[in-house]
């Protein structure tokens, strides 16, 4: 057999030298001999290195090898079984060592195998059992001599179970933990309660549970500081708010009308239960966080005060004149009234803001509202300078109650002023018709029929003004005519009638039915009413400053005149035995259409036309019950 060199030689011509057999050759032998001394102790160590670990392992059956401690107890030589029982005595940590949980200055001190440390030994042995006994058996006599030569400490096989620990660190929380609580305010009574906040407390399991299990594991004694996680009630102290309500409960409070007049409402007290039964305590949320407010209940004091509003309210009013013709000069008639009204939320601030400060006489806030004209306005400064417009009415055969019903309704504008622009109604000017604000009963037309009723008599003053205005050029905005002529309103100074006079007359039942003009002029209008009874005259004058407007007007008289209908007789069980008594008096139906139209300088301002429908009236008669005969009454009165 050849066999191939290890190394090559100097390559040669073929044919110059043929090539030898490597046992020929002379430098082969040295080589092949060193092989076979390194081959040859090779396997000399291998025979020594088998039999000497079959020697050891022969002398440390069932033991553990020498060298092999766990924490600085040497088990060399012993059986896994004696191992354990000698590190049983030996690592007594779970139930010696200490560990301290800290929170401020509490102290919690457990063993470690209290919360779940244990060591597994028989675990632990068998580790120590293994050195030495792994790997191939070089790798095995190599671990076997370290082991000798260095030893090796094992650490001991630990069992931490989270479930006791978790269980310990539950019962902990419950002597740490603290749960939120919110200042309270309250009232007993008129006693304040109030309790403060406290900041809630909790443990942080999951973080303790974490530094405990790093803590065992290093074997010794340790303390481990808790986090605790604290957290505020939203509201902590409510002292300085009970505090208030303390000053708010001290005393009633008392409220009163500033530079009270004659006749005003007040003062009104409210004691101290009263207070703490209108006690608002309420939770508020601000920039710089909650907090209590304390204040009366708002609705409960807004109630209060709009209920007494009414009897302090006045309107402002203008001075009321009257022209001096020869001095061409206003006299006062009236003194020009402030006016005021109770500001309802301005007061309810300022009752909440002084009790609070332990204030308890407090005025009610009035604001006061000057009126447009008082009582130094010259007629310089409203230019009123003459008379621009009047008209007389009559009202022969009126009833004494109507004649006092047309002076009471007419002194209402006696001294009024009608500003520039403005849109002046009667019935608003007019005001309360009723008993109670001084008119009696007389005849009124409602619906069809004329019957005794509250303020008759008013219209002849809404008439005599509606002719006023008319005739002065002003602008009529609003003006409607009775259901049928009236004849007081066709009458003239000698007491016969005047057919171009319908028309021309207005009625006012407000709010439904309402005379309304406007002073269409720059200047203030001043409005005079004289009554006088004996010449049974009522005449309404207009003070301003002339524009030069001039009027003129005509009319169709009444058209389309229609007879009344047959006389109506009716029972009435309230009228005796052949007492008979007239009711409504008859009048014919008609149209009429009056035209006007106001120029100035020659230039039309406006033309306006009034057409009026007068329904045909009946009479209408009623007597007592039995009455046997009939006769037709003389007219007592008309309306």
């Amino acid at each position: 057999m050849k066999r191939k060199s290890l190394f090559l030689t100097q390559p040669v011509q073929a044919r110059s030298r043929p090539i030898m057999p490597p046992e020929q050759s002379p430098a082969a032998a040295p080589l092949l001999q060193s092989l076979l001394a390194i081959t040859s102790g090779l396997a000399l160590f291998f025979i020594f290195t088998l039999a000497l670990l079959i020697g050891i392992t022969a002398a440390y059956r069932g033991k553990i090898y020498p060298g092999v401690s766990v924490t600085g107890v040497d088990l060399s030589g012993m059986t896994p079984a004696k191992a354990a029982s000698l590190l049983t005595q030996r690592l007594d940590y779970p139930s010696k060592g200490q560990i301290a949980f800290l929170d401020g200055t509490r102290t919690w001190v457990v063993r470690p195998g209290e919360v779940g440390l244990f060591f597994d030994f028989p675990a632990t042995t068998q580790a120590a059992y293994q050195v030495g006994r792994k790997g191939n058996p070089i790798n095995r006599l190599v671990t076997q001599f370290q082991t000798w030569s260095s030893r090796v400490d094992l650490a001991p096989m630990l069992v931490f179970d989270e479930r006791i620990a978790q269980h310990y660190l539950v019962d902990l929380a419950a002597q740490i933990d603290i749960p939120i609580i919110e200042a309270s305010l309250g009232v007993n009574g008129v006693d304040v309660v109030v309790h403060s906040g406290q900041v809630g407390r909790s443990l942080d399991i999951p973080v303790a549970l974490g530094m405990l299990r790093a803590q065992v594991q290093t074997l010794k004694d340790g303390m481990i500081p808790l986090v605790i996680h604290e957290t505020p009630p939203v509201i902590l102290d409510a002292s300085a708010q009970a505090e208030i309500v303390r000053k708010i409960l001290s005393a009633p409070l008392v409220l009163s009308v500033p530079d009270a007049e004659k006749g005003d409402p007040g003062p009104w007290k409210f004691d101290r239960q009263a207070l703490a039964g209108m006690l608002a305590i309420e939770r508020v949320n601000a920039p710089e966080g909650a907090r209590y407010q304390v204040a009366l209940n708002t609705q409960l004091l807004r109630t209060f005060l709009e209920g007494v509003a009414p009897n302090l309210r006045r309107d402002p009013q203008n001075a009321r004149f009257t022209f001096n013709d020869d001095k061409k000069k206003l006299e006062v008639l009236q003194a020009s009234v402030t006016g005021r009204h109770l500001d309802v939320d301005l007061t309810i601030q300022e009752i909440n803001q002084k009790l609070a400060e332990g204030e308890h006489n407090l005025p009610v806030h009035i604001a006061y509202t000057q009126p447009q004209v008082s009582s130094k306005a010259t007629a310089e400064d409203l230019g009123i300078t003459e008379l621009v417009s009047n008209y007389t009415s009559y009202f022969y055969g009126s009833s004494a109650e109507r004649i006092h019903n047309i002076e009471v309704s007419s002194a209402q504008f006696h001294g009024l002023l009608v500003a520039p622009g403005e849109d002046f109604s009667m019935g608003q000017a007019l005001g309360d018709v009723s008993l109670d604000t001084g008119y009696s009963e007389a005849l009124i037309i409602i619906g069809d029929r004329t019957i005794k009723g509250v303020g008759g008599g008013v219209c002849q003053v809404s008439t005599t003004l509606f002719r006023t205005a008319f005739f002065g050029g002003y602008k009529i905005l609003e003006r409607h005519w009775h259901a049928y002529r009236v004849g007081y309103y066709e009458q003239t100074a000698s007491g016969g009638h005047d057919s171009d006079l319908a028309g021309l007359d207005a009625t006012v039942f407000f709010p439904m039915v309402d005379f309304r003009f406007q002073n269409d002029t720059p200047y203030w209008l001043l409005m005079e009413t004289y009554v006088n009874e004996d010449a049974r005259t009522l005449t309404w004058k207009f003070y301003s400053t002339s524009d030069g407007r001039s009027v003129d007007w005509d009319t169709t008289g009444p058209t389309n005149v229609v007879e009344p209908p047959p006389p109506l007789y009716e029972e009435n069980p309230d009228l005796a035995k052949g007492e008979i008594k007239q009711t409504d008096w008859e009048a014919q139906g008609a149209d009429v259409t009056v035209r006007r139209t106001v120029t100035r300088d020659g230039v039309v301002l406006y033309e306006d036309t009034f057409f009026t429908h007068y329904l045909p009236w009946r009479a209408v008669y009623q007597y007592g019950p039995g009455t046997k005969h009939i006769p037709t009454p003389v007219p007592t009165d008309t309306p």
